[in-house]
């Protein structure tokens, strides 16, 4: 894959991953109703492989794999794991599916995302585990430099 395709892949992934926290205050998260929890994180890419699946170059089916450590407030609480997939070319579009594994349990988030992407983007959840088992809402990503993202969870119960 050329490294203009990579970087453009890792861009998108990087917004759509994770699918996560400074102050990040969101008038969103107001007007949610008294039950949403409202979690902040920050990620750190700590590997990221781009695959080149059948014809070489960027084609259908070809991934971007990546995996983050998750911090809030500096300490490591969790890491996370998501898997893009080239799904459209001309326009490129991406599937995406990742995994939030942190103290209480587990989140799950998928989107589809066109490119180019926008600077933010809010990923919905599709289910958890233990605390998060019945978890719905959405994570507000935000990229802040190459391997760093800024996470904020709206989960309602």
């Amino acid at each position: 894959m050329s490294k203009i395709h990579i970087r453009r892949l890792t861009t998108a992934a990087a917004l759509a991953i994770g699918l996560f926290a400074g102050p990040l205050a969101s008038a969103a998260a107001s007007a949610w109703a008294d039950d949403t929890e409202v979690i902040q994180l920050v990620a750190l890419q700590t590997q990221a492989e781009a695959l080149d699946h059948g014809k070489k170059g960027l084609s259908l089916g070809d991934e971007r794999t990546v995996f983050e450590d998750v911090y809030r407030d500096g300490k490591k609480i969790g890491d996370h794991s998501v898997v893009c997939t080239y799904v459209s070319l001309g326009p490129d579009a991406l599937q995406c599916v990742g995994t939030f594994s942190l103290p209480d349990g587990q989140i799950t988030a998928q989107a589809l995302l066109h490119l180019p992407a926008a600077a933010s983007i809010d990923i919905p959840i599709t289910g958890g585990s233990g605390a998060y088992s019945t978890a719905q809402g959405y994570v507000h990503t935000v990229p802040a430099g190459e391997t760093e993202r800024h996470l904020t969870f709206h989960i309602s119960r």
